[in-house]
């Protein structure tokens, strides 16, 4: 064909199938993660919980009889529990394939984050526990006995709950951050994350069903608010957001329902006042679900 820059002929041989532009767009395609990856995720992440909690409403007592009592033994009810992280590793995996995962998996290695969160975390959550608790009237209740009957139950707590924040804060919030400003997203994720507990209330044998339901919706939205600044703070770290995830469910803490919820939400509104300028504006927000490479310009020290 002609070339026109020169005015010279030049010859090219069209192989089918070899465009790269044709070739690499569906990859490129592939690869994207963004808020429209919420839909998916949160089409898996219902899915199983919400499927496996009707079966175990219609068919408990099966259930049980072919996989033991409902807990942290009975696969069926870890593969609701931990459908939050389930949902985000497949995804991650479709999206970024083995090595997009080891660097998502690399922000459980992400621990700096302001003395004050650490604080907080440390020093604050029990003190509002305890102080929630001495409004219920069960300041005093420990219920181990002997009490390194405590151990145990903190390190099944350790990897229960906090294992969701793979899907919660490991995912949700970096998409919903890519449009929201952090408040916004705290508020929408944490709505998800509270009505993905509702098949819980319905289960006899949980602790959620021997709790009032509004308060503990409006409490976990509530802390989902107040996890945002924190994890922001810490450049994403899935590491902390567990963190407080354990420490809001720590077996050490007396129960204190509905008080702790109502305290937390107004420890939210406190959070949302003092940390407004970075609350306010997607300025410094997290929107990476992988720990950016070494060299790029939102690279975060793994620690």
């Amino acid at each position: 064909m002609l070339d026109h820059t020169t005015g010279t002929s030049a010859t090219q041989v069209k192989i089918p199938g070899t465009d790269d532009t044709a070739r690499d767009a569906p990859a490129r395609r592939r690869a994207e993660m963004d808020i429209r990856t919420l839909r998916p995720y949160l089409a898996i992440t219902f899915g199983l919980t919400w499927g496996i909690g009707v079966l175990l409403v219609l068919f408990g007592d099966q259930i049980e009889a072919v996989f033991g009592e409902l807990g942290p033994t009975n696969p069926v009810y870890l593969l609701a529990v931990y459908s939050p992280a389930v949902a985000a590793v497949i995804l991650v995996l479709r999206h970024h394939g083995a090595d997009g995962l080891r660097r998502y998996l690399r922000r459980l290695t992400l621990w700096r984050m302001p003395r004050a969160w650490w604080a907080f975390l440390l020093v604050g959550i029990p003190a509002l526990v305890y102080a929630s608790a001495a409004i219920a009237g069960t300041v005093t209740d420990f219920p181990f006995s002997p009490w390194y009957g405590v151990l145990p139950a903190a390190a099944l707590a350790m990897v229960f709950g906090p294992v969701e924040e793979l899907g919660w804060r490991g995912l949700g919030l970096p998409l919903l951050q890519q449009r929201f400003t952090p408040l916004q997203a705290g508020l929408i994720i944490g709505f998800f994350w509270a009505l993905w507990h509702t098949p819980a209330f319905l289960l006899s044998g949980t602790v959620q069903s021997s709790w009032s339901f509004v308060p503990f919706f409006l409490g976990v939205v509530a802390i989902s608010v107040i996890i945002t600044p924190a994890f922001n703070a810490a450049r994403g770290s899935i590491l902390l957001a567990g963190l407080f995830h354990f420490q809001l469910m720590n077996p050490v803490f007396p129960e204190a329902d509905p008080w702790d919820k109502l305290v937390f939400i107004a420890v939210a509104v406190a959070v949302v006042i003092i940390n407004r300028r970075q609350m306010l504006t997607r300025a410094g927000a997290v929107t990476d679900v992988l720990l950016p490479t070494a060299g790029t310009p939102d690279s975060t020290d793994a620690g």
